[in-house]
């Protein structure tokens, strides 16, 4: 059977109702324009009489009298007079028609004089770099139009450049670091000071586009990040860097701010981190986070060599192998992280052999905290013992295989100090605090993208994992909850994250509730033979260990 066609009516409606609201668009536009006058003559006669309202409402009750007779006067006298009252009518009008235009103060177009002189300034301040004699056309020229030159610009409410598209030649040598260097450091200094600029070079559109950066939050306290096993958050960045955000608490509120995740394991591409920066940046709080973060799926040991306590929160908590602060401590302690890495390889080697997955005590991380091993260097050189760092070579060189990983913080000025292998196996690099160009170029690899700043806040710094981008950096507000100076927000947001305290004698857990819990006495246990000894890290200090050890 034949189908039979739709009528044109369901056929093409949509095209139909399409082009009649069309036509009423257009009706109602030009009917728009056509009574403008009108609407306008409208509004200018409602604001009359409002004015009108207003002011008999105004006038005392002893007056209006008077200026009933005033008004009736008037209307007389335009009654008589000749064409009083078409003059009248053309006067309301009048008076109408301007009441009731548009008062909308319509944007200007383009800057202001203060703001033109900003650009001209800056403009003439291009010339010398961006000019040369043998351009028969030169775009920058002494004297010459800077919007020809600037493509785009944005202001902010202080009247300062907050957003800038430069356009330069084509033969400008936008590909080496020393020309780009000397254009941006002109640019800080010409567009305000104390201020960070971010800077993107387009090298095939001959395009610089300059963008002054927010202020990264600072009051974003230690807290349980969203992240999963393997991934430690570093701090936090500006929100056109990542494309991940973590949400964050912020008392009953709530944010959520991108991240900057170092992932370690097996897979990973930067197992080791360095941090350096200068005294009183942040370097310990990033490694006291860092711990804080590690203890929720792994073992801890850490080495200060500081000598200032800022790990004092962690002695003798569940899975805080060590806390040490001396050189024979620091010693023993990374020699049991040597061996505890070759056996680690060795069982993991041993079950893959034999076609069996990993034995538990190699797949628990095992973290190796370092905190200015340069001091040990140095006490170690004066004593005529071993250098601490030469015990770190099997952990950064075989630390991803078993499961081990090792991060170390040091000052700027000590950096120098730093053994061959740290320097090598460290791909992931932090610098924070105040630092030159060149110092985060040497450390991180590559420049960063932003100005870097002479005054900032603890904690921030630049990031770089890997061969990836640099970021900008805020590291949590993570400090020694026993410190006096420590805010009582951020002292009970760290003690929340702490895990609980075990007695060293016997190995029972005692109750979190804070710095001043007391251990519980408990019957001293004998150590164990040697060979009935567990092969996992112990909870025990290591110096007890070795005590026991030599005791039986």
């Amino acid at each position: 059977m034949a189908r039979r066609p739709l009528p044109r009516i369901l056929s093409n409606g949509s095209a139909q109702i399409a082009r009649s609201r069309e036509l009423a668009r257009t009706a109602a536009d030009s009917a728009t324009d056509v009574l403008h006058p009108l609407i306008t003559v409208t509004r200018g006669l409602r604001r009359l009489a409002s004015a009108g309202r207003r002011k008999w409402a105004d006038t005392p009750k002893d007056k209006r009298g008077p200026l009933l007779f005033l008004v009736a006067a008037v209307v007389l006298v335009v009654a008589l007079v000749p064409y009083g009252p078409l003059l009248a009518v053309i006067s309301l009008m009048a008076a109408a028609a301007w009441h009731g235009r548009d008062r909308t103060a319509s944007e200007p177009e383009g800057p202001d004089e203060s703001q033109a002189q900003r650009l001209q300034s800056l403009y003439e301040a291009l010339v010398p770099y961006f000019s040369a004699p043998e351009d028969p056309a030169p775009l920058y020229a002494h004297g010459g139009a800077w919007d020809k030159a600037f493509a785009t610009h944005e202001f902010d409410d202080a009247g300062r450049v907050g957003h800038l598209v430069i356009r330069y030649p084509a033969y400008f040598p936008d590909g080496e670091p020393e020309a780009r260097a000397r254009i941006e450091h002109l640019l800080t200094a010409k567009a305000g000071r104390g201020r960070e600029y971010h800077f993107v070079w387009d090298e095939e559109a001959n395009q610089l586009t300059v963008t002054v950066l927010a202020p990264l939050p600072t009051d974003i306290a230690a807290q349980r990040f969203v992240t999963a096993p393997g991934e430690t958050v570093l701090g936090f960045t500006d929100p056109t860097e990542v494309q991940r955000t973590l949400p964050l608490g912020y008392g009953e509120e709530q944010r959520d701010v991108p991240p900057v995740v170092w992932r370690t394991g097996i897979r990973s591409t930067e197992p080791h981190l360095l941090a350096v920066g200068q005294p009183g940046s942040g370097t310990s709080t990033l490694l006291r986070s860092i711990a804080l973060q590690a203890l929720q799926h792994g073992d801890v040991l850490i080495v200060e060599g500081g000598g200032t306590s800022e790990y004092a929160c962690l002695t003798g908590r569940d899975g805080v192998v060590a806390v040490e602060c001396g050189l024979t401590g620091a010693l023993s302690s990374l020699e049991w992280a040597a061996h505890e890495t070759e056996r680690r390889l060795i069982a993991a080697n041993r079950a893959r052999q034999a076609g069996h997955p990993p034995p538990d005590d190699t797949r628990r991380p095992l973290w190796i905290l370092l905190d200015r091993p340069s001091t040990f260097t140095h006490l170690a050189a004066a004593e005529g013992r071993r250098d601490p760092q030469a015990l770190l070579q099997v952990p950064l060189r075989h630390g991803r295989a078993a499961n081990v990983t090792v991060a170390v913080a040091e000052q700027l000025d000590g950096a120098d100090a730093l053994s061959e292998a740290v320097r090598q196996h460290t791909r992931a690099r932090v610098v924070l605090g105040p630092a030159t160009p060149e110092q985060l170029a040497s450390v991180l690899g590559a420049p960063a993208h932003t100005t870097p700043l002479t005054d900032v806040p603890p904690g921030r710094g630049y990031a770089r994992l890997g061969s990836g981008p640099v970021h900008r950096l805020q590291v949590p507000s993570t400090p020694d909850p026993y410190d006096d100076a420590t805010s009582d927000a951020d002292r009970q947001a760290v003690l929340a994250l702490l895990p609980a305290r075990t007695s060293p004698e016997a190995g029972e857990p005692l109750d979190a509730a804070g710095p001043d819990a007391t251990p519980v006495e408990a019957e001293p246990v004998p150590a164990a033979p040697v060979e009935a000894q567990p092969k996992g890290p112990s909870t025990q200090p290591l110096h007890a260990q070795a005590m026991a050890a030599e005791s039986t």
